[in-house]
C-alpha cells in the first residue's frame, strides 16, 4: 500500500497545495497538527479535509487583509412604483366592506349586540309595571338591521363613491340582506308585547321599497307607522319624540352615535369622545352599538364637515388623523 492510501497519507497530499495559500509558520503548525489528527481519526475524508483547510485558508487570507470601514447605508426616498401608488378613496373603503361581508368577527359582533339588546329587553319588561306606558324598541335601518354594503361593494368595483342617485336606484331594488340577529330579536320584541320603530335617514322617496325589503326579510311592524324615514333634517330628536309620547322607549339601536342622541353630533374627535364618556353608562344598556368600519359622522369629522373636498385633500386629512409612531425618538405623534 502506498502512504498516500493511508488517511494521513492522502490527507498530506490535500494539505501540500494548500499550504501554498498560507505564508506563516503559524499557520503551517497548524495544518501539520490537523494532519497529524486525520492519522488517528481515520474516518475523515479526503473532501472533509480539503473542505476544512480551504476554509482555514480563506480565514487567513480576509485576517491578512486591511480592516476597511463599511459606508453607511444610503438612505433613499424613491418614487413609489405603480404597485404602491395610493389607491383613489373608493378602493380604500375595500377592507372595511370585505370586514363587514365576509369576517365571522362582523358576524360575532352583530349576534353579541342583538343578544345584550334581548337581555337588556327582557330587564326591562321586568321591571313595567301595569301603568306603565307600552315600550318600544327603536332601530336605525341601514347597517342596523340592513346591510347596505352590496352597493358599496357595487361602487367599489365601479370606483365610485356615493351619490344620491345611485343610491336611490340601490334603495329601490330593495335588495338589502338582514344583519346577523336583527330578525329574531326584533320578532321577539314584537312577541313580548313590545313595539318596533324603524327610524332612518333613508329619503321619503324610498319609504315603499324599505317596508317592502324589511318585510320580506321577516321583520315584524314592517309599515308606514312603524317605519320613519327623514323628512326635513337627519336629527331623528323629533322623530324620536313621536315615539315617546306614548311609548317608553326600552332600547336604542344604531351604528352611529346620533342614532341615540342629538348631543353626540359635535364639531371636533375630542367633543364627540367627551359626550360618549358623558353617557357612558347608556352603553349596552339603553344605548346598544353595532359596528361600523365603512362610513359615519367619524369621517365626516375628520373632515371637518367638507364631504366635498377632492380626494388628495381627503387623503391628507385621513393621514393627519392618524396617531404615528416616531422611530427617531421612540415616541407616538397624536393625530390632529
Amino acid at each position: 500500500m502506498r502512504r498516500t492510501d493511508t488517511p494521513y497519507g492522502r490527507s498530506a497530499v490535500t494539505a501540500s497545495w494548500i499550504m501554498l495559500c498560507f505564508d506563516s509558520l503559524d499557520q503551517h503548525s497548524i495544518i501539520l497538527e490537523y494532519i497529524r489528527t486525520c492519522s488517528m481519526r481515520q474516518y475523515v475524508t479526503i473532501s472533509t479535509t480539503a473542505t476544512l483547510l480551504l476554509t482555514m485558508a480563506g480565514c487567513a487570507s480576509s485576517a491578512s487583509q486591511p480592516d476597511v470601514p463599511v459606508a453607511p447605508r444610503p438612505v433613499t426616498s424613491e418614487a413609489p412604483s405603480a404597485a404602491t401608488q395610493i389607491a383613489p378613496i373608493s378602493d380604500q373603503a375595500m377592507l372595511a366592506t370585505l370586514w363587514v361581508q365576509r369576517s365571522a368577527e362582523f358576524h360575532a359582533l352583530s349576534l353579541q349586540a342583538f343578544n345584550v339588546a334581548h337581555d337588556r329587553l327582557n330587564m326591562a319588561l321586568a321591571r313595567r309595571v301595569q301603568h306603565d306606558k307600552p315600550l318600544a324598541v327603536v332601530v336605525d335601518v341601514d347597517d342596523t338591521v340592513l346591510d347596505t354594503t352590496s352597493y358599496g361593494g357595487w361602487a367599489l368595483r365601479k370606483g365610485r363613491t356615493y351619490d344620491s342617485q345611485s343610491w336611490a336606484n340601490w334603495v329601490d331594488d330593495a335588495v338589502s340582506a338582514a344583519s346577523p340577529g336583527a330578525v329574531d330579536f326584533l320578532n321577539y320584541a314584537q312577541r313580548s308585547g313590545v313595539d318596533v320603530y324603524y327610524i332612518t335617514n333613508r329619503k321619503a322617496a324610498g319609504k315603499q321599497a324599505t317596508i317592502a325589503n324589511l318585510a320580506a326579510l321577516g321583520f315584524p311592524q314592517a309599515n308606514a307607522e312603524h317605519v320613519m324615514p327623514r323628512t326635513d333634517s337627519s336629527d331623528k330628536t323629533e322623530r324620536r319624540a313621536v315615539v315617546t309620547a306614548d311609548h317608553d322607549i326600552a332600547i336604542l339601536m344604531g351604528d352611529n352615535l346620533g342614532d341615540f342622541d342629538q348631543a353626540f353630533q359635535q364639531d371636533s374627535t375630542a367633543a364627540r369622545h367627551a359626550e360618549v364618556d358623558k353617557q357612558a353608562k347608556s352603553f349596552g344598556r339603553r344605548f346598544v352599538m353595532l359596528p361600523n368600519p365603512t362610513y359615519g359622522e367619524w369621517e365626516g369629522v375628520i373632515y371637518k364637515g367638507n364631504w366635498e373636498a377632492s380626494e388628495t385633500e381627503k387623503r391628507a386629512m385621513r393621514a393627519a388623523a392618524l396617531n404615528a409612531w416616531q422611530p427617531d425618538d421612540g415616541s407616538v405623534s397624536a393625530g390632529k
